[in-house]
């Protein structure tokens, strides 16, 4: 994929190594009560105000500027993809909706993270969170895609970036709502076959999501969609199941076979229409 040298998204919050705590970002209750002890003891509360603030800065500059890691140029990587997407989908919602979209905010995270959704682990994977209006990415998961799932390539961790996009969107049109009010009335078994349409539609809206990529910037690089493809397929119910299990339960898949991931995708690739998406009315996923 074509990406190094263009423009990152800034809706990015990057929690890896506790980079997003702040040190001295204000006035807290320890300073409070050093005022007033200052002024108890007859001390001027402004110069004790200024060496509260002076010890703050320290600690900013000694925290603030984090070392570099080596999964740093996967992260602006990872960023160029979600502008990519904010690009695409602003003019699709406009030109194709006529709407107007909301950018989600991407969370980077080491081992572990807190969202509106609770608290998730690497071994979750990435996901996307109603509930904040994010997505959650762990980098190690590309090592997961390459070594784990026999996916190696960039623009097979641009899919997954686009598919967790591709989730907010569906949250945006109010798909995701209806679909999880649907759910809590059925059985588990039903449940699940809306989970996988959504999964697919989700699938159908990255592939749409290339096009269009591609159609604007000119993103795409021989082998990019067979990296995609690949990703695809080897995240399918029944390629999980059976290296996990030995065996395939239908009746528990909640994102779709390899064979129907692949197939949504493509026809979004080919389409670039979302009125070609709606795999809730689909008769054949």
């Amino acid at each position: 994929m074509k990406w190094q040298g263009r423009e990152a998204s800034r809706n990015v919050e990057d929690q890896r190594g506790g980079r997003m705590k702040k040190v001295g970002a204000g006035i807290g209750f320890g300073s409070v009560i050093m005022v007033v002890l200052a002024l108890l003891m007859g001390q001027n509360p402004q110069q004790v105000m200024q060496q509260v603030q002076q010890q703050q800065q320290q600690q900013t500059q000694t925290t603030g500027t984090p070392a570099p890691r080596e999964d740093d140029q996967l992260a602006e990587f990872v960023k160029v993809v979600l502008k990519d997407t904010e690009d695409v989908w602003h003019k699709l919602f406009r030109e194709q909706l006529g709407e107007r979209y909301q950018e989600p905010t991407l969370v980077l995270f080491d081992g572990k993270v807190e969202s509106a959704c609770g608290f998730a682990s690497s071994a979750t994977g990435p996901f996307y969170c109603p509930g904040d209006q994010k997505l959650y990415i762990d980098l190690s998961f590309y090592k997961e895609l390459k070594e784990k799932f026999r996916a190696p390539g960039d623009f097979a961790m641009a899919y997954v970036v686009a598919h967790e996009v591709a989730h907010h969107v569906q949250y945006l049109l109010g798909i995701t709502r209806k679909v999880q009010t649907q759910q809590r009335q059925l059985p588990k078994k039903q449940a699940n076959v809306l989970s996988v349409k959504l999964e697919l539609q989700a699938d159908f809206l990255s592939g749409v999501w290339a096009h269009h990529a591609h159609k604007m910037k000119g993103i795409l690089e021989e082998g990019d969609i067979e990296e995609a493809l690949n990703a695809a397929h080897a995240i399918g119910d029944d390629r999980i199941q059976k290296e996990s299990r030995g065996y395939v339960v239908p009746d528990s898949f909640t994102h779709g076979t390899s064979e129907q991931r692949m197939r949504w995708f493509t026809k979004g690739l080919k389409s670039g229409n979302l009125a070609d998406g709606d795999t809730f009315a689909a008769r054949n996923l």
